[in-house]
């Protein structure tokens, strides 16, 4: 039923608040409502959280907005993890309502001692909740204005519109015919479901060899494969993730480059996962056992690395399931069981699982196999394709490990429809793989900043990756090295979380075929020796730039908060420019300004134009401009020149320092 102030369309709800809202530690996120009431008087509104623990916190009031009509906004923070609630609250406010007319009245003569009078029982009112000492004097001294008959009426309105007074009566509103909307409910996760700089790497690829007898190529295990991880540390990344390490199936195994005719030698598909060795809940003998896995988490955690370990709830035709439980797959007409396919792609080395069939001992076996490898010190979950599995299932698993371990993250990697999506964030999924890879033009990129940051916020957070084992965008395959540099200055700098597969910064770029986005000799079905040392000492690697942004990221609180970007404007369509700003713990603002050529092949000359306010400045204003990428500063304005080659530095990152 609507409130006797009628509260509207509050936001965020997700599924009429079944669902809860997405909140991190930390980070603000908007509660909005629309809010209006009959007649002339004025109201008044607020927003108040409730901490997981059940204590209230101090209500935040809401701001009437400009646009649209009548929508009220308020920032609030949650600042422990779990379950919060909010609820808006709006009120008829005699006291505005009573400061608006006498604002008119009085110095038009017109009841001129009856608005005094009115206004001294509103006076007693607020006085009877003012519990500080220093409020209490200035009320009363309010009173003895609205009440002192012998003072001029100017000079006793001028006291009662003084800014102490206002002040006052704003702390201590009268909420007259209260209205209350909600509970509603958002979540709030650990930082690193916001925050984070991801790197993917096949650990069969590290520290693999070719055996100078043989000839074969020699698998890196989990101890070589530790080795990498100084180097990974010291780019600055945050989560090393791994592709699934379960043994691989023999039957129907993919060679190099998809083909379905693999040499004895031939590793296979990760993915395809399941043989004799095993399944879910083991690791495939080439890479060592659990005590090798054991200590690569071990010496990732020294390092400051958190793990993540792929979730592909797929089999291969010898995984163990096909034996024992026949029932999870889906058998053919001609009695063959069906393997996975998305035309034109063919996996005949995967089984899908039917989750329909017999979905209790499925949902139990998922979550034991999740359980074992949270028990051996993975606490983050990269899921693969979950669009392809019933939401219903998500929600379910999710929740179980939620209520026991709630710091566990889950990425879904799902390139699919928006609602599925966004259905998948809703249910559970702290992150979200996005269409980010196939955004390049840059009113594409604005408008896709705009909706993961302001639009979709709310039940999905997103996670840039670059490149991926399965995506080499034709931007980075023609784009040359200053592709690879505006595509990780754009992923790093313009969300919380980003991630990179590994020979990006090689910028290996090539393609299986004209059209493809399959990377030639793809390291899914075979191993890739890589010289990692030799490109950093050649000068052939982007790991120093990389390194430089992920210091950038790490400096600057701005740049780990999603809802805080702001788009300026440039009269060159290839240059974006956009800004993003925080507070810090000691109240002022931290801003970082993104200038960025989007263009990989030329240098580009145009003006940028900046939204002052914006920047916590106003229009007339000039900045420190203070590039943390080449140490430059320049003196900035509204409207400033700027050039910008992808062959040299395509990126000005500028900290907003203001001047005198």
């Amino acid at each position: 039923m609507v409130g006797r102030i009628p509260v509207m369309d509050v936001h965020p709800v997700v599924d009429l608040g079944r669902l809860p809202a997405k909140a991190t530690v930390g980070e603000p996120f908007p509660v909005s409502a629309t809010i209006f009431r009959e007649g002339h008087d004025k109201l008044g509104a607020d927003v108040v959280l409730t901490s997981p623990t059940g204590v209230r916190q101090d209500p935040v009031p809401l701001v009437k907005q400009t646009d649209p009509v009548d929508r009220h906004l308020a920032w609030v923070t949650p600042d422990a993890p779990g379950l919060w609630t909010f609820e808006v609250r709006a009120w008829s406010d005699p006291v505005a309502t009573w400061q608006h007319a006498t604002g008119i009245k009085v110095p038009a003569g017109i009841d001129v001692e009856l608005m005094f009078a009115e206004g001294a029982l509103l006076l007693e009112r607020v006085r009877a909740e003012v519990t500080d000492p220093a409020d209490a004097v200035v009320v009363e001294g309010a009173l003895a204005a609205a009440t002192d008959t012998a003072r001029p009426a100017e000079a006793r309105l001028a006291q009662l519109q003084a800014d102490d007074v206002v002040r006052v009566l704003t702390a201590h509103p009268l909420r007259d015919l209260l209205s209350v909307a909600g509970p509603f409910r958002a979540y709030a996760d650990r930082e690193r479901a916001l925050v984070g700089s991801w790197y993917e790497f096949f650990p069969r690829s590290e520290g693999a060899h070719v055996d100078e007898k043989t000839g074969t190529v020699v698998s890196g295990t989990f101890r070589t494969a530790a080795e990498r991880l100084d180097a990974v540390a010291a780019m600055g990344f945050d989560v090393i993730y791994l592709p699934p390490i379960h043994p691989i199936g023999e039957v129907n195994r993919k060679g190099p480059n998809n083909t379905l005719t693999p040499g004895p030698d031939d590793p296979g598909s990760p993915w395809a996962i399941g043989s004799k060795d095993g399944g879910h809940d083991a690791i495939h003998p080439d890479l060592g056992d659990f005590d090798d896995f054991d200590a690569f988490v071990a010496r990732a955690g020294e390092l400051g690395l958190e793990v993540a370990l792929d979730l592909a709830l797929q089999a291969a035709p010898d995984h163990p399931w096909v034996t024992s439980n026949p029932q999870w797959f889906t058998t053919r007409a001609d009695g063959t069981i069906a393997y996975a396919e998305n035309p034109p792609k063919k996996y005949q080395d995967i089984y899908p699982v039917n989750f329909d069939n017999d979905p209790t001992g499925i949902c139990r076996e998922v979550l034991r196999i999740v359980k074992l490898w949270m028990r051996h010190g993975v606490r983050i979950f990269r899921v693969d394709n979950p669009h392809t599995k019933p939401l219903q299932f998500w929600e379910w698993l999710l929740g179980e490990v939620r209520r026991t371990d709630p710091d566990v993250v889950f990425l879904s990697e799902a390139f699919t429809k928006p609602p599925m999506m966004h259905g998948l964030g809703a249910v559970g999924f702290q992150q979200s793989y996005t269409y980010f890879t196939w955004r390049t033009a840059r009113w594409e990129i604005e408008d896709y900043l705009r909706e993961v940051s302001s639009e979709s916020d709310h039940v999905m957070r997103p996670n840039f990756f670059v490149n991926t084992p399965d995506i080499l965008h034709e931007y980075l395959q023609y784009g040359g090295p200053g592709a690879f540099k505006v595509r990780a200055a754009l992923a790093a700098l313009s969300v919380p979380s980003w991630g990179m597969y590994a020979g990006y910064e090689l910028f290996e770029h090539v393609a299986v075929k004209p059209g493809s986005e399959e990377y030639l000799d793809s390291e899914k079905y075979q191993v890739r020796i890589r010289d990692w040392e030799a490109a950093e000492a050649e000068g052939r690697s982007l790991a120093p730039y990389v390194t430089r942004l992920n210091e950038i990221r790490r400096s600057h609180l701005a740049l780990q908060r999603l809802r805080n970007i702001t788009i300026h404007g440039a009269d060159d369509e290839n240059v974006l420019v956009f800004s993003k700003t925080a507070t810090l713990p000691d109240g002022t603002d931290d801003t970082v300004l993104v200038v960025l050529n989007l263009d990989p092949h030329a240098a580009r000359e145009t003006t940028v134009h900046l939204d002052m306010p914006a920047l916590g400045l106003d229009w007339s204003d000039t900045f420190a401009a203070h590039d943390e990428i080449t140490g430059q500063t320049w003196t900035w304005g509204e409207h400033d020149y700027v050039r910008l080659d992808p062959h040299h530095e395509p990126a000005h990152v500028l900290h907003v320092r203001r001047t005198a």
